[in-house]
């Protein structure tokens, strides 16, 4: 236990020793710890909004106006039996109105109130058991005939329409932020490392000659190591602290009170705060200790 509080004592003297590279250390990971408690919700609620988006594709079918009800059943029996497809929706032109209705208000939603008819026309909302299977789902409700175009499995299927082009413009933009915001993310980490393990070697060269006594006098590898790397600890563990107190105060006065009134926000507190504060301290700690744990093997030759 004296040895511990040895080691721990050692490892305050020397911060106070080198203060102004110590407290640089600390900002910068001050400021990385906050960067990534901002990143990582970023990048998760990315992903939620992509896996939302995914789960939304689907392929539309429209009919002719003068489809009769059996004609479309046995449509609806023909879709149901191809491969992936996970329920077939009929959607009468009645029920298009009022959907069309529920998305629009005010002037709009009269002016449709107003119409002398129904311009609508039928459809089939197609839910696939994967978004990824689009392409073949609409390849067997429009297989190539004998001119090798595709033509629909019905002759009542006006058209089908489909969200890949949306989606993939979605998929490619959430894609290109996570590659970035993880590049930014590795650099700060990068930068941390460098700049705790400046300070751990200008607190390993203040006390080259204490080294060096040690050494003459038996002291073990471990014995000269602990200190720094306790040194390192405490930086990443000072950063760290103070970076999670800024974030829930930004929690408490920002997110929180904006996640009720917007659906992003909302989407972006939806990392559990706690684990995340874990995660951060944890980071920050191993951080330092790595940068401590280098800067010895390089400079501390036992």
């Amino acid at each position: 236990m004296s040895r511990i509080v040895f080691f721990i004592s050692e490892a305050f003297r020397a911060l106070r020793r080198s203060a102004a590279p110590s407290i640089a250390a600390i900002v910068t990971i001050v400021v990385t710890t906050m960067l990534l408690g901002v990143l990582i919700p970023v990048l998760h609620a990315s992903e939620s909004k992509t896996q939302d988006v995914r789960e939304q594709i689907g392929l539309r079918v429209f009919l002719f106006q003068d489809a009769s009800p059996d004609e479309i059943k046995k449509l609806e029996g023909q879709i149901e039996n191809i491969g992936h497809v996970e329920s077939a929706d009929f959607i009468s032109k009645k029920e298009a109105v009022k959907i069309l209705e529920g998305r629009v208000s005010g002037d709009l939603q009269k002016s449709i109130g107003e119409l002398h008819g129904n311009p609508l026309p039928p459809s089939f909302n197609i839910k696939l058991d994967d978004p990824d299977n689009i392409n073949a789902v609409r390849n067997d409700l429009e297989p190539a005939g004998q001119s090798g175009k595709p033509e629909p499995i019905s002759p009542i299927i006006e058209e089908v329409n489909d969200a890949r082009q949306e989606s993939n413009q979605i998929r490619q933009v959430t894609g290109a932020v996570k590659v970035v915001l993880g590049v930014i993310a590795v650099l700060l980490l990068v930068a941390s490392l460098l700049l705790v393990a400046n300070t751990i070697r200008l607190s390993i060269y203040a006390r080259r000659r204490e080294v060096e006594v040690m050494r003459l006098v038996g002291a073990t590898n471990w014995f000269i190591r602990w200190p720094f790397m306790i040194e390192g600890v405490l930086v990443g563990l000072a950063g760290a602290m103070i970076a999670v107190g800024i974030l829930i105060l930004g929690k408490v006065t920002i997110v929180d009170p904006l996640a009720e009134s917007f659906a992003l926000v909302d989407n972006f507190s939806t990392v559990g705060f706690a684990p995340l504060v874990i995660v951060l301290i944890a980071s920050a700690v191993l951080v330092s200790a790595l940068g401590s744990g280098f800067t010895l093997r390089r400079f501390l030759r036992i």
